[in-house]
């Protein structure tokens, strides 16, 4: 943290308050590495404003801080994260009686411009998961991947993170390990199950070695040539590589999980089965999809009824 040495209240606050969110609300490391900037930022603000007590801080010191985020030119979602975790900041040092007033009681976050996210349509998942992969353990792997991605929906810090003891290939599920340490039972079936056995009777013990090393991972689903863990970023790399070879460009992984929550709408599912499927802790994150559902029924309209059209 930046502040200097005259401001310990303020960093010993903040360090209270990370502890707060890591222990007792199960936050991930991530999302607390996240907090940490924010929070440092916006303390750095406050010192340069004059402040060093957090009871000193007024409602215009933080929207002084928000019109400063705006300024810079921050993203949007960039400035409702920032300003949700001020929010929180205070709140945690008031419960705490670390402070005697909450100055963001009355801030409301800012409007983040509704964004659809981006949806393969059935052919291009289809062109995707059934295009030749290398006939190696590589590719049978990456075929895995691809299925188990857009097959169970999950996102890609949950697949890097399976072990082999969250697997119940025979019931046909998984446990997934979602944000906040929440674990949740998905599904497992037909082409994603089929991708991911094979891989595991054959691909996964030709990219473990026999003789176990120090970057060995043997509890790791999903293995890289060295047989260690795979990482997030190996699998953006090898989701965009496969998308672009069936022409789909930038493919991301969230994309595939989109792609299954939108598909599974639009064949029926219930909005609360797919939200307990995502492991959305609020069902508003999961509504988006009914916009993108709403969306494919305007176009299946507009090109099936006789009457819709001007001709």
């Amino acid at each position: 943290m930046s502040v200097t040495s005259s401001d310990k209240r303020f960093k010993s606050i903040a360090q209270d308050f990370l502890d707060y969110m890591s222990v007792e609300r199960g936050a991930s490391p991530l999302t607390i590495e996240a907090y940490r900037r924010d929070i440092c930022r916006y303390l750095d603000f406050l010192v340069e404003s004059g402040i060093s007590e957090i009871d000193q801080v007024q409602r215009g010191n933080v929207t002084d801080y928000l019109g400063a985020l705006n300024e810079l030119g921050y993203a949007p979602a960039s400035v409702e994260r920032a300003v949700s975790a001020v929010k929180s900041f205070h709140r945690f040092a008031v419960r705490e009686n670390l402070a005697e007033h909450d100055p963001t009681a009355t801030v409301r976050l800012p409007q983040v411009p509704d964004t659809l996210p981006d949806v393969l349509s059935l052919t291009q998942v289809t062109s995707l998961l059934e295009q030749v992969f290398p006939s190696n353990a590589i590719g049978q792997r990456d075929k895995a991947i691809l299925e188990t991605l857009y097959g169970c929906g999950l996102r890609v810090s949950e697949l890097v993170g399976l072990d082999l003891s969250a697997l119940m290939l025979s019931d046909g599920y998984l446990r997934v390990t979602g944000k906040g340490a929440r674990e949740r039972i998905v599904p497992l079936a037909g082409k994603a199950e089929e991708a991911l056995r094979a891989y595991l009777g054959q691909a996964r013990g030709q990219l473990h070695p026999k003789r176990v090393s120090a970057v060995a991972d043997g509890s790791a689903v999903f293995l890289n040539s060295r047989g260690r863990r795979l990482s997030r970023q190996a699998v953006h790399k090898l989701v965009a590589r496969y998308g672009a070879l069936v022409g789909v460009d930038n493919l991301h992984p969230h994309t595939l999980r989109h792609s299954y929550a939108t598909h599974m709408l639009e064949g029926g599912a219930d909005l609360r089965a797919i939200q307990e499927l995502l492991g959305h802790s609020d069902i508003i994150t999961t509504q988006i999809y009914t916009h993108v559902s709403r969306s494919h029924l305007r176009e299946e309209y507009l090109s099936t009824h006789p009457r819709a059209c001007l001709r």
